[in-house]
């Protein structure tokens, strides 16, 4: 190439490098598709190159400018703002009118790492700069971070506000249950019942009105037994079968002691205790086992643990596989309490 051709390349890919204001960079800034960008137009002239050898730049690295660092603008964007469009030369274009492309601060940032002039650098600098003024996130001691990591923080922020959106939009709060708990002070009517985080006083109610609808038995399958338990099983009428499969699990299991207690307050009651062999995993009520009015629930906690954390406990409809199992489980040998 010769140097004539060399000096004519030269001045066709730079132009008078404008100073960046950053103040002017601040009414440049615009607020597209939900971020904020600049036209290639402002940028080629504070880095000193033409709109066309920028674009080529972004071109012949495509890969890294993903649709949140540079896109080109529609029709209706480019009428909304009112941009004013350049002229391609007709031996390029063939004479037709481009979209402009636009840049986000992250992009600016990119550009800077393929244009590879010090002139690029230095306006990139102060234009991220009021970039982060604008997004309200300059702090006194802004001049101490690397520019990169005020990007980062950036990005951070903007993710956590979407992942908080999308929580709230799935979170079940207090006043939705609170609804939901009327149902205790109605009668357990709907065959599902939700108890409340924090409220274990209206757990226990809904197992008592539980153990209330049996006629003839009851049988509870748990592994995590205690006091509650029985103070649940209290309201059992007095002639109901009462047969608690357990292994007695945990750090505090129900004592003979305490089982005795039981039996002096509520002589009428009499229970039967068998292991459950480490056969089930989950906890159930059967209600009734053996006869047309048989019930099966199954409970997400021990009863003894219900309402400490949300529970729900859910009637299962299908039961006739359960039948065979339960009626394995009642030959189980006996638990003996300690």
């Amino acid at each position: 190439m010769s140097e004539k051709s060399r000096q004519k390349q030269n001045h066709s890919e730079l132009t008078i490098f404008k100073p960046v204001d950053k103040e002017k960079v601040k009414a440049q800034i615009l607020e597209i598709r939900g971020l904020r960008v600049m036209l290639d137009k402002d940028i080629a002239e504070y880095f000193g190159v033409t709109t066309g050898n920028l674009n080529k730049a972004m071109k012949r690295n495509i890969q890294r400018f993903p649709e949140s660092f540079c896109f080109q603008l529609t029709t209706n964007e480019l009428l909304r703002f009112q941009f004013g469009i350049s002229k391609q030369s007709s031996k390029t274009q063939g004479g037709r009118r481009y979209l402009p492309f636009v840049y986000s601060e992250s992009g600016v940032a990119m550009l800077t790492s393929v244009l590879h002039t010090e002139k690029a650098v230095e306006a990139s600098i102060l234009i991220i700069e009021a970039f982060v003024e604008m997004s309200h996130y300059l702090r006194q001691n802004v001049q101490l971070l690397p520019y990169q990591e005020i990007q980062r923080l950036e990005s951070m922020q903007l993710k956590t506000e979407a992942k908080v959106n999308r929580i709230e939009e799935k979170m079940i709060t207090r006043e939705d249950l609170s609804d939901l708990m009327k149902l205790f002070d109605q009668g357990i009517t709907n065959e599902e019942i939700l108890i409340l985080d924090g409220q274990p006083f209206k757990a226990d109610i809904a197992y008592q009105q539980i153990y209330r609808k049996a006629k003839k038995k009851i049988t509870v399958i748990d592994d995590y037994i205690s006091v509650k338990t029985l103070q649940h099983l209290a309201v059992a009428k007095d002639s109901t079968t009462i047969t608690i499969i357990s292994d007695n699990k945990g750090r505090f299991p129900l004592r003979l002691s305490e089982y005795n207690d039981f039996l002096i307050d509520y002589p009428g009651k009499s229970l039967t205790f068998l292991r459950s062999m480490n056969q089930s995993h989950d906890r159930y009520i059967v209600l009734d086992q053996g006869t047309n009015d048989m019930k099966v629930y199954h409970c997400g906690a021990s009863s003894k643990d219900a309402g400490r954390r949300i529970t729900t406990i859910t009637r299962i409809m299908g039961i006739d596989e359960y039948r065979n199992v339960l009626a394995s489980m009642l030959t189980n040998p006996a638990l003996v309490l300690k």
